[in-house]
């Protein structure tokens, strides 16, 4: 029995992501190297107790401790928990209900591992807009977990960045309140084309960002499309004058199976969309391509779609 157990600490410390085994009655029963790395906390100060208030949250509770429903079948939440050195720490956890045959609770097992530092991902400028902040934060999130569960083996994940090509001019001519009110017809046309299960915020002052479960490369890019087609038949009229609407959209796409992490992706979709804008706008492009197939962009560990022109 000693050496199964020690073949079982074992295996535990050599994953990557933090494990907290817990028993029936919430004490825990093993705390992996990579969990000790995580939160500062050592196994010897956590195992046989019960976890501490402050770091409830990785077992999906309450730091007051009463329990949130357990993430069915293991659905990832973005978590925020103290470090042992004080700071707030970001971290991505899912809990597992374990059970004997007869469907009778015997513990727990919570897997969780450091968020990407998603205030470092780039966006565009908000200009201190609340709105566009609060948005930034939720897609922010959003972004987190869709991600750590497409590298965990679930949906295909991929990004549209747009822009508003008329935005600047707009500004500048006719000022905020006209500005605001087309990106208001501009967000309400685009969010005709959504599909079940997407998300869409406001990325930056005049930028719009859709997290997309398309499959292929082919199937976002027509997906793209089709959004800058609604952008077009957007009817934006100020003071009687009617304002043709387009937008220049940048598109990237995760490839399964590489080690890719969210900063690289959203860079390259940044990347086609300033692409589409030097064009003239009103297009759909992602980054360049080397003729070898590689990315020109330096976070080649993503994969981006091919370029598509606007018909």
């Amino acid at each position: 029995m000693t050496d199964r157990t020690a073949l079982l600490e074992a295996a535990l410390d050599s994953l990557p992501d933090g494990i907290a085994l817990l028993d029936r009655s919430g004490s825990v029963v093993s705390w992996n190297q990579s969990a000790e790395a995580i939160t500062g906390y050592a196994a010897a100060e956590l195992v046989a107790r019960s976890v501490p208030q402050f770091l409830k949250p990785l077992l999906l509770e309450s730091p007051q401790g009463d329990e949130t429903a357990p993430s069915e079948h293991g659905r990832a939440a973005l978590v925020r928990v103290r470090h042992k050195l004080g700071h707030e720490l970001s971290v991505i956890a899912r809990t597992v209900i374990l059970s004997d045959g007869l469907g009778e609770r015997t513990g727990s097992v919570a897997v969780f591992h450091p968020a990407e530092p998603l205030d470092a991902l780039p966006h565009g400028d908000s200009n201190e807009d609340a709105a566009v902040e609060a948005s930034q934060a939720d897609l922010e999130e959003r972004l987190g977990l869709e991600f750590d569960n497409f590298q965990r083996g679930g949906s295909p994940f991929g990004v549209l960045w747009l822009a508003v090509d008329q935005g600047p001019e707009l500004r500048k001519t006719h000022g905020a309140a006209a500005t605001h009110a087309m990106l208001e017809k501009i967000q309400h046309a685009l969010a005709r084309g959504l599909r079940p299960g997407e998300a869409m915020g406001r990325w930056g002052e005049d930028e719009f960002l859709v997290i997309t479960h398309e499959r292929t490369s082919e199937m976002l890019a027509a997906h793209a499309q089709t959004l800058a087609g609604l952008a077009r038949t957007a009817d934006f009229r100020w003071w009687g004058d009617r304002v043709s609407l387009t937008v220049s959209v940048g598109a990237a796409q995760a490839v399964p199976g590489r080690d890719c992490s969210l900063a690289p992706l959203l860079e390259l979709a940044w990347d086609g969309m300033e692409t589409s804008a030097r064009e003239g706008g009103n297009r759909v492009a992602a980054a360049p391509r080397h003729s070898d197939g590689q990315d020109a962009s330096p976070s080649a560990e993503c994969a981006a779609n091919a370029s598509w022109r606007q018909r």
